[in-house]
């Protein structure tokens, strides 16, 4: 027997739940490593796309394929997932598996008819757009891009339902597997059929974006047929209506703003960086009655891409992949009250999230530019989209470690089905949000988007975080600052031995590094070589830096290290919640 907070609870109970905790968590390692493969793949395919050059023409297609790709982060990383698992839970713990499984049959049958209409009136109002206001050549091409692409809107919103239902079932696999379908997809279109358009640009792009619709009509394929081997029925049903469809869609419509507040802002950076762009036809734009200079130039949103990829690689690796994995765990936890294991089950994400956030932003705060250099700096990508690259993904990072939290906060209120206080929170950012890049755009170009971003959303989890200790109680705050504190330590160790080695390995003086310790230019006698490589010089910093970042929370004795590896130092006394602090 265990006694916790004056309830005596039977041994087998509590064995029970703490099996089912580490189920949760324990899939939250295996989807990261499984994303960290779609990550890869996703790099490959921004730097295909990337390597075309950063021009008007490369622009079109990142504000075409935005559009598509924001139902995807929205709906199969977001709201429809983050409003099905909490009623979906509840049916199965209250009604059985057999009400649950009608439940996803209806809901996917009342989505399709819904996405297809959307479809339609969407690609209807942009012919329209094309016939009745065509503009220039890149307005056509953006129109053209768009029409081709949307039908990924439909399968993508199809996938996230489906992969949602299967994380309920504790099979998270193919949520992280399926995006790799698109990364190849487009991989193929870009290196392998593009080429033979070698020169025009336009043509290409327009491959590319034939293979979007193609990979989400497989990667839906591939979700029904998994769905029907774990029991579900994949036949959709219209009617009658269940009882918690309703409920779902209720949870549903805020929860498009609420959780997607970085997803909806990088839809407005892409909106606002194609309309503020200098070109010959359109050099100025009014704001307010003021005719200003537009301050950014063409291929902007090239070099936006790049930096944005590189800050979310590590924050789909794990935080994204944690929140999903444990929404199922503390929507289980709220259905049954269990106020104790949810607030351990939060406070033990949002110490996984915030190491990984504060990690690997000094991580790549300091590699930036060698890092951008190797993998975007090729074909038609100059030196000078480089340098705007590196300061565009440094404003970025400033936020890493609210990018990460925020993951696990909003579906912590998602799990007690509460979609009404982020999305109150997250509109009031939205409009500092846009207040601030424009206020910024003009003296910082399109490093103003990051300075926003992390502004905005640092600020937004802050607030969320008192909200919701006012709701569930004493969150463990002090084992959070004590976890924030030792990382910050360890990046701090990071931070001084990548900034040496760069300096060694480069040939550059800085005041921060004693000369004595200087063994760059024996290093560069030795191998033999004038100047160290690029590419020898990420590969060599990398691994260095997560050493030096492991080894210092190891001497700290991080117990985060202990629950990233699996190798818990004190296992038995996680049986029992403890006392919030």
């Amino acid at each position: 027997m265990f006694l916790a907070r004056g309830v005596i609870i039977p041994a087998v109970t509590r064995q029970s739940e703490q099996q089912e905790r580490e189920h949760f968590f324990g899939a939250a390692k295996i989807m990261a490593a499984l994303t960290l493969t779609s990550r890869v793949l996703g790099m490959v395919r921004d730097m295909a796309i990337t390597w075309l050059g950063a021009t008007r023409t490369t622009d079109a297609f990142q504000v075409a394929f935005a559009i598509p790709n924001l139902f995807r982060r929205l709906f199969g990383e977001g709201a429809l997932a983050s409003a099905f698992v909490p009623v979906f839970t509840e049916t199965t713990e209250k009604s059985g598996f057999a009400k649950a499984a009608r439940l996803l049959a209806n809901a996917l049958g009342l989505l399709t008819v819904f996405l297809l209409g959307v479809m339609i009136l969407v690609m209807l109002g942009l012919l329209a757009w094309g016939h009745l206001d065509p503009g220039k050549a890149d307005r056509q091409l953006l129109i053209t891009l768009l029409n081709v692409m949307m039908p990924f809107m439909v399968f993508t919103c199809l996938l996230g339902l489906g992969t949602a239902a299967l994380n309920c079932r504790g099979h998270f696999t193919y949520f992280a597997l399926a995006p790799n379908i698109l990364n190849v997809f487009m991989i193929a279109a870009a290196l392998v059929v593009a080429p033979y358009w070698r020169g025009r640009v336009q043509q290409q792009l327009f491959i590319i974006a034939l293979s979007v619709s193609a990979a989400g009509a497989a990667q839906v394929a591939g979700v029904l047929w998994l769905l029907k081997r774990g029991g579900f029925s994949i036949r959709p049903r219209l009617w009658p209506v269940e009882s918690g469809i309703r409920q779902m869609f209720r949870l549903m419509a805020p929860m498009l703003l609420g959780v997607g507040l970085l997803q909806i802002s990088s839809l407005f950076d892409y909106v606002a960086a194609w309309v503020l762009t200098w070109t010959k036809d359109n050099p100025t734009v009014s704001l307010l009655g003021w005719e200003t200079v537009r301050p950014l130039t063409a291929g902007v949103l090239v070099r936006y891409n790049a930096a944005n990829r590189l800050y979310q690689f590590p924050m789909g690796v794990l935080a994204i992949s944690l929140g999903v994995a444990v929404f199922p765990l503390m929507s289980r936890y709220a259905a049954r009250n269990d106020l104790p294991n949810l607030r351990e089950s939060l406070n033990r994400a949002l110490r996984l999230a915030i190491m990984e956030g504060l990690a690997s932003a000094t991580g790549l705060m300091v590699l930036a530019e060698p890092i951008i250099r190797l993998i975007f700096q090729h074909g038609r990508f100059r030196t000078e989209d480089t340098v705007q690259a590196v300061f565009i993904l440094q404003m970025y990072l400033l936020g890493m470690w609210a990018y990460c939290s925020y993951q696990i906060f909003t579906r912590a209120f998602y799990s007690l089905k509460d979609t009404t206080t982020p999305l109150k929170v997250s509109c009031t950012m939205i409009l500092l949000y846009v207040a601030i890049v424009l206020s910024l755009v003009w003296r910082f170009g399109a490093g103003a988007f990051g300075i926003a971003t992390a502004t905005t959303m640092s600020l937004n989890t802050v607030i969320l975080s008192v909200l919701l200790r006012r709701r569930l109680g004493r969150i463990g705050g002090r084992k959070l600052v004590r976890s924030v504190a030792r990382s910050l330590a360890a990046c701090g160790v990071m931070a001084l031995v990548l900034t040496w080695l760069l300096c060694e390995l480069t040939g550059d003086e800085y005041w921060l590094i004693p000369h004595v310790l200087s063994i760059g230019p024996m290093l560069r006698h030795v191998i033999g070589l004038g100047a160290v490589p690029n590419w020898a010089v990420v590969t060599a910093a990398v691994p260095a830096g997560a050493a030096a970042f492991v080894a210092t929370a190891w001497l700290l004795r991080a117990p985060e290290l202990g629950e990233l590896f699996g190798a818990l130092r004190n296992r038995g006394k996680e049986d029992v919640p403890a006392p919030s602090e």
